[in-house]
């Protein structure tokens, strides 16, 4: 996170847009999910932009970094803004996320997950997910408009 981290320097804690890419990677009717180690909650491997990244190249980044696995073909399901996507982090860091969420089947690799951001990686089948009280706040609106495209993919 360095470029968050050195606007947090200059604003401190007050909102900000943050841009950034999630991905949900799919096998078998599964979908990947990874308990976050900053709230305890579940949510998608992703994170935000670097200076100088597209989307699609945070959203690649963020899942080897989170999960070890690379990504070889990514699809846009939805860019993601709006009030639904405010979240003051346990720290006090305020932001407003715009998130480009990818769909993944094809990828490779062996789950190894980060022990910094990530505490658990698990595939949860997609009629399974955890709760909304158990997901991170800002993937909420992301899983409700995963499902809502599956059901209109049946």
């Amino acid at each position: 996170m360095g470029y968050i981290s050195e606007l947090r320097k200059l604003v401190g804690t007050t909102p900000i847009i943050m841009t950034g890419a999630c991905v949900l990677l799919c096998d078998s009717g599964r979908l990947l999910l990874q308990r976050r180690t900053d709230n305890g909650l579940w949510g998608t491997p992703g994170g935000s932009m670097e200076l100088g990244e597209t989307l699609e190249d945070v959203a690649k980044r963020e899942l080897l970094e989170e999960t070890g696995l690379v990504a070889r073909q990514l699809t846009l399901m939805h860019v993601f803004s709006g009030p639904e996507l405010y979240y003051k982090y346990p720290n006090g860091d305020e932001v407003y996320n715009v998130v480009a969420a990818y769909i993944c089947t094809d990828y490779e690799g062996a789950l190894q997950m980060d022990n910094n951001e990530v505490s658990e990686l698990a595939f949860f089948d997609f009629t399974s997910l955890p709760l909304p009280n158990e997901l991170s706040p800002p993937e909420k609106p992301v899983i409700s408009k995963f499902l809502e495209y599956l059901m209109n993919a049946k």
